[in-house]
């Protein structure tokens, strides 16, 4: 219960301060994909988003910090998240009274 406990509060406490970033992220991503492959807009119509998307404005050291940390949030929550899953979701079959295990 313990290992539940701490992955929970590192969960919450990193959150706050990975929340922004991947939703600039995400949204700007999905904006410029479906502008570009479904509404027909060309790749210099749409570079702005790509340059938000990627951290590009926080000029060439920034953006690889940018990114960096935005891959390192996306995996912290991704393994926090499914170490709280794991642990409170049970993967084996419960018996319950009256029933055997085979």
């Amino acid at each position: 219960m313990k290992n539940l406990f701490n992955s929970r509060q590192f969960h919450k406490a990193l959150a706050p301060w990975v929340f922004l970033p991947l939703f600039i992220s995400s949204t700007t991503g999905l904006i410029y994909r479906v502008s570009k492959d479904v509404l027909g807009y060309s790749r210099d119509q749409v570079h702005w988003l790509m340059s938000l998307h990627e951290g590009e404005w926080l000029g060439d050291n920034g953006e690889l910090i940018y990114v960096i940390l935005n891959s390192l949030g996306v995996l912290w929550m991704l393994i926090t998240g499914f170490q709280m899953f794991s642990k409170t979701i049970s993967f084996t079959k419960k018996v319950t009274k009256g029933e055997s295990k085979g």
